[in-house]
């Protein structure tokens, strides 16, 4: 077999099926995401919003810690072997929500759903960084974040509409049957492994210092290096406030008496502008650097949540979605980026499996927090108090971030190249 090219356009095929098969992973999130605080609320009348918010505790606590065993799966058995299994993890979630009796079943289901995002996102992420090598990762990771969170909203819509129409259960989750069956035939006969694609980049930036144990993986992506560091607990807490607006925002929404189709145009619009704004973000990343667009985007989403808190009607509501969709674009590829800019190859699945388990345990706390503050103080004071930390998250971005992208230009360089030595030019 010849040697591995990296790049988006030598590995085009396969990037764009891995988009294709991250969309629908996507919608599978998606489609709790409008109505599921309300089927906790009018099916099973839980009037606590802890209790309400259990389920995405529950999915957020599975899901980072799958997504720490989906790197260090993906090296030792595959990254193929690990998406397709992810895949089969979720078929009984649609069925579960549909027919669950008690919150007990919602619960497991979101836990199957939590292992299942773990595996298949982390995965696609993964086969991705392997595919574009270097120069183009900001674009790459852009890409695959714009199909999941576009899917994400395509799915809350839609199942807004079909709960406004038949009602919030069974029919809204009869789209979750067709996500899973689609995304599983994709990933099995058509995917291909790509950790050949990691041999051919590790001999363009030679040897790691050192090997580097697990150990020393997880705590100097949590804690001792500052440009890792920096990037996990951004994205911790950019979580967390898409916990909140996950849990809440439904909530906030129906007591402002928007109906609905109302409140899953909403559920919407945060998404959306996410996963759109992200085909020019993480290309943008690439020609400015990473640093200063995940200061700001942080700084973006608190001010979106601020004006939501604030608004009194729908035009105000979709305003603060919005910014906090635009500000989750600047950051959510960006990280995943200058992950790959630090990470030698060799430990590198490891290192985003370090950082997505901190990153989707944001969930979890947003869930608890947003949940105990909403408890005890109400809505407002809970959003105004994720909006206050997700300010201090960039500020600490902005303090001890150091810009990631200057260390890898001299690594465009040798892959441009080996390029041009590998087509004889």
């Amino acid at each position: 077999m010849s040697e591995a090219r990296l790049g988006l356009r030598e590995n085009w095929p396969q990037f764009a099926l891995l988009v294709i098969v991250n969309a629908f992973v996507g919608a599978m999130a998606g489609m709790e995401r409008s109505i599921l605080p309300q089927i906790a609320e009018q099916d099973f009348h839980l009037a606590a919003k802890t209790a309400v918010l259990s389920f995405i505790v529950v999915f957020g606590l599975t899901k980072a810690l799958t997504n720490y065993l989906a790197g260090r799966l993906s090296d030792r058995f595959g990254r193929k072997h690990v998406l397709v299994f992810g895949w089969f993890v979720a078929t009984p979630v649609p069925f579960l929500l549909m027919w669950a009796p008690e919150w007990s079943w919602i619960l497991a289901a979101n836990a199957l759903l939590g292992v299942s995002q773990g595996l298949t996102w982390s995965t696609t992420v993964i086969m991705k960084i392997d595919l574009a090598g270097p120069s183009r990762r900001g674009l790459a990771m852009g890409l695959n974040e714009f199909a999941g969170y576009c899917a994400v909203a395509g799915s809350a819509l839609a199942t807004g509409i079909l709960a406004g129409r038949y009602g919030l259960r069974p029919e809204p989750f009869y789209l979750g049957v067709g996500f899973v069956a689609f995304g599983l035939l994709l990933s099995v006969l058509l995917v291909r492994e790509t950790q050949h694609h990691v041999a051919a980049e590790s001999k363009l930036r030679g040897p790691p210092e050192g090997v580097a144990t697990q150990r020393e993986i997880f705590w100097r992506t949590t804690l001792f290096d500052k440009d890792l560091s920096s990037v996990t607990q951004a994205g911790l807490v950019n979580n967390l406030n898409d916990g909140m607006a996950w849990g809440l925002f439904p909530l906030f929404f129906a007591a402002a008496r928007m109906d609905l189709e109302q409140i899953g145009t909403l559920a919407a619009i945060y998404p959306a502008t996410w996963g759109i704004a992200q085909l020019v973000t993480g290309a943008w990343s690439d020609r400015v650097g990473r640093k200063w667009l995940i200061a700001c985007g942080m700084w973006v989403q608190a001010a979106g949540i601020a004006i939501v808190v604030l608004a009194s009607g729908f035009a105000g509501f979709a305003t603060g979605a919005a910014l906090l969709g635009l500000g989750t674009a600047m950051v959510y590829p960006t990280l995943l980026a200058a992950i790959g800019d630090v990470a030698h190859p060799a430990w590198r699945a490891s290192a985003v499996g370090v950082y997505r388990w901190w990153r989707d345990l944001g969930y979890a706390i947003g869930a608890l927090v947003a949940g105990v503050t909403a408890d005890a103080l109400g809505l407002p004071a809970a959003m105004w108090l994720v909006a206050t930390l997700t300010a201090a998250s960039g500020l600490v971005v902005a303090l001890r971030m150091r810009e990631t992208l200057v260390g890898i230009h001299a690594e465009r360089r040798d892959t441009l190249i080996a390029h041009q030595a590998s087509s004889g030019r």
